[in-house]
């Protein structure tokens, strides 16, 4: 009779072998009565719906969201096909916002489906599907992402209802700035005799500053006989919008995030400081804050470090030998790295108080402070040399945040397309905030963005004349919460209200 050891090792090999499928929504006919259970027991499957799983972490705590999170596009995908084969997709409005390169998980998919009953399905964790009988795209305007049945952008503009421009702006926008000309959306619009949306994306071609497009269509449709009157359907007007045609949306959204949330954030911090005039006694004050620093920032990534920890490790006399324990081992190792990259961040600081310019800094040097904070790992074998070579090669996911980071090819688009923003902006609040949040929001390693997050915020903090400033951990909850509206939201505001109470206030000491 085998063992409860050897029954769970049985049940794990037969969900290994559902997911090599490629399966990510677990039907309770993919695996027996005994194993389902098992796998619920010892929590390695979370139910999502009556008859529905997917796999799950048997460490995480009640109530933990990121396994759903993570699975849940996933999820939707063999949810849906398993129900409707191919006759069905996501709303052109839907569409339209995962291919601007937003895959925030909604709080309501809404979904169109051949035979579906305009029915709700509550999902966990405050999600839900709504499926309607609407009319599926043509085969010609049909597209897949990631193996999602989507509108194609130019069908999708066409049928997405007028409130879409209102409700997306960041997202519209950055759709119709992918558009290399107008074409393909006239000859939709020619082809339907739809008068009404013309006039509408001519308005929002006007809008983003792309003219010819805006007169193409219009000219278009006289020249059939068509009345199209133009009507800006966005509520604003961006006042700095360079709209470079770029293929990437995942750029225009970079730079359509940075434009939207730079207007918001000057008013909201204190007045530029002159730079220090004497930069050694400033080096000499980061230097005084550095075992402060250490301590908060390491905490908030969930390292147990103390003060005689980061002690040890600055002068030298911390030993991995003497620290056999795992949890130990990481703690110390995970220390070495910030004071070996801590070392590298000064001399970038240096820099930007001797006049250089800190968004140039901050993109010659990130590199270098992401592959201190982890060589000490690499020496201890615990990763491979070649995890320190640059941006991650695999999706990586935030615990508990709705916002799902860039894939690994847009963050090859989108980390150049931040550094020219951070290097051309003038406003230092603006360099400082969003130097920090679309770093984070973009996500270009797979481990160490928040820390390297913040010392590239101190460089900004150092070019304005700020003091080095230091977000403590007791403040964490608030410094998640706010970065995470930031993401999901688009809204900057606490974000940046936070940072600026930071600046110049005592710190709780490190324990």
């Amino acid at each position: 009779m085998a063992t409860p050891n050897e029954k769970l090792a049985n049940a794990l090999e037969s969900l290994k072998a559902v997911q090599a499928t490629g399966r990510v929504a677990i039907r309770s006919k993919d695996l027996t009565r005994t194993v389902r259970e098992l796998l619920l027991k010892h929590g390695f499957l979370q139910e999502v719906i009556k008859g529905w799983y997917i796999p799950a972490h048997p460490g995480a705590s009640a109530g933990e969201s990121t396994a759903w999170y993570t699975s849940f596009w996933d999820f939707c995908r063999d949810y849906l096909t398993d129900r409707f084969g191919d006759e069905w997709s996501l709303t052109p409005e839907q569409s339209l916002v995962l291919q601007a390169g937003n895959t925030t998980v909604p709080n309501q998919l809404l979904v169109r489906a051949k035979g579906a009953n305009n029915q709700l399905t509550n999902f966990i964790h405050g999600t839900s599907l709504f499926e309607g009988a609407h009319t599926l795209p043509e085969p010609d305007d049909a597209a897949q992402l990631n193996g999602l049945r989507l509108f194609k952008p130019e069908a999708a503009l066409i049928a997405a209802q007028p409130s879409f421009f209102e409700r997306y702006p960041t997202e519209a926008r950055t759709i119709l700035s992918t558009q290399r000309d107008a074409s393909a959306l006239l000859a939709r619009l020619l082809r339907g005799g739809h008068t009404v949306i013309a006039g509408r994306l001519a308005g929002a071609f006007r809008n983003i500053g792309r003219d010819r497009e805006a007169d193409d269509i219009l000219a278009g449709m006289r020249a059939a006989d068509y009345n199209a009157r133009e009507a800006d359907p966005f509520k604003d007007q961006l006042a700095r919008a360079p709209y470079r045609r770029d293929a990437s949306p995942y750029v225009q959204r970079i730079r359509l995030l940075w434009q939207k949330m730079r207007e918001d954030i000057p008013a909201r911090f204190p007045a530029p400081l002159a730079k220090a005039n004497d930069v050694d006694a400033y080096m000499r004050q980061v230097d005084e804050l550095y075992v402060t620093d250490a301590y908060h920032s390491l905490s908030i990534e969930g390292y147990q470090v103390s003060t005689d920890l980061i002690e040890r490790v600055r002068g030298g006399a911390w030993n991995p030998e003497q620290d056999k324990a795992d949890r130990d081992l990481e703690n110390g190792l995970a220390a070495r790295g910030y004071w070996l990259a801590f070392q590298a961040v000064k001399e970038s600081v240096r820099r930007a108080l001797n006049g250089d310019n800190p968004g140039q800094v901050a993109d010659r040097d990130h590199g270098g402070w992401y592959r201190e904070l982890f060589a000490p790992k690499v020496t201890a074998g615990i990763l491979k040399p070649e995890n320190l070579a640059g941006y991650r090669t695999s999706a990586v996911y935030l615990r508990g945040s709705r916002h799902v980071p860039l894939n690994p090819d847009a963050v090859r688009d989108a980390m150049p397309a931040f550094f020219e923003l951070l290097t051309e902006e003038t406003e230092p609040a603006v360099r400082i905030v969003l130097g920090h949040f679309i770093y984070v929001y973009i996500h270009p390693y797979m481990d160490g963005n928040g820390r390297t997050g913040r010392f590239l915020m101190n460089v900004m903090m150092a070019a304005a004349g700020y003091p080095w400033t230091v977000i403590p951990v007791q403040s964490r909850a608030r410094y998640m919460a706010a970065l995470e509206t930031a993401s999901v939201d688009q809204n900057i505001v606490p974000f940046a209200e936070f940072l600026a109470r930071q600046i110049g206030q005592p710190v709780p000491q490190a324990s």
